[in-house]
């Protein structure tokens, strides 16, 4: 079956350009001009992938993105954009993308990027024949459904917020190293996929509070260590 993707881009004959190539490579692929039209869609269609253009008429990619992310945490996204401040790919990473590419891009490149986000996407997922609920302190942890609970309390995780709890979970007491952490989740220990690995780590801290036995201490200059 095709992989399916949604893709946001207002400049017209770079969505031609692009959307002919990407349907060369067998992907089924959905245009959207902006960020309006591309919401609209998503909400009536399950995609494999949305590449998104950050500046785009009626919604931008990065209020794109916070709406996917509201009904959809697993998706995954990847920004196209001619911006290419620290900033704006830190708020991406943020936003929960897996990747960023800068304009002008080459259609090889692209390719390359989805396929790499698809095939770990469809890696981390268990086989049916696999799922299980793990118990991290007094939290139960279903990796399958991106569940996180405690109690009446029940966090959905984005899929790159469990790959790193599951990873850090799997190895309790143990010191992983930064480099190592990222290049099993992202494939990458660039400085960029660092600061996004920083506001996961955050956030997982948050999500496990009500759980005082459970830390995630940083180890200085070297990575983290997963108490519980």
């Amino acid at each position: 079956m095709k992989k399916k993707i949604l893709y946001v881009e207002d400049d017209p004959n770079l969505a031609f350009a692009t959307k002919d190539n990407l349907e060369e490579y067998d992907y089924e692929v959905v245009h959207a001009s902006d960020g309006a039209e591309a919401l609209d869609v998503i909400e009536k269609e399950h995609f494999d992938i949305c590449v998104l253009d950050v500046m785009l008429p009626k919604m931008d990619g990065f209020t794109l993105a916070e709406n996917i992310r509201k009904s959809d945490k697993q998706v995954p996204i990847l920004f196209l954009t001619a911006r290419a401040l620290q900033e704006d790919k830190i708020k991406g990473f943020e936003l929960g993308a897996d990747d960023y590419v800068t304009k002008p891009f080459s259609i090889q490149e692209l390719m390359l990027r989805i396929e790499v986000i698809l095939r770990r996407n469809n890696s981390g997922k268990p086989t049916p024949v696999q799922p299980k609920t793990n118990t991290v302190g007094k939290y139960n942890f279903d990796f399958t459904k991106l569940t996180l609970s405690i109690n009446d309390s029940l966090q959905t995780l984005t899929f790159r917020e469990a790959e790193v709890l599951k990873y850090l979970s799997e190895r309790p007491d143990q010191v992983i190293r930064r480099d190592e952490l990222l290049k099993a989740i992202w494939g990458d220990d660039d400085y960029f996929m660092g600061r996004s690995l920083d506001v996961f780590i955050s956030r997982l801290r948050k999500y496990l509070s009500a759980d005082p036995a459970i830390r995630i201490d940083n180890v200085h200059g070297v990575g983290f260590r997963m108490t519980f």
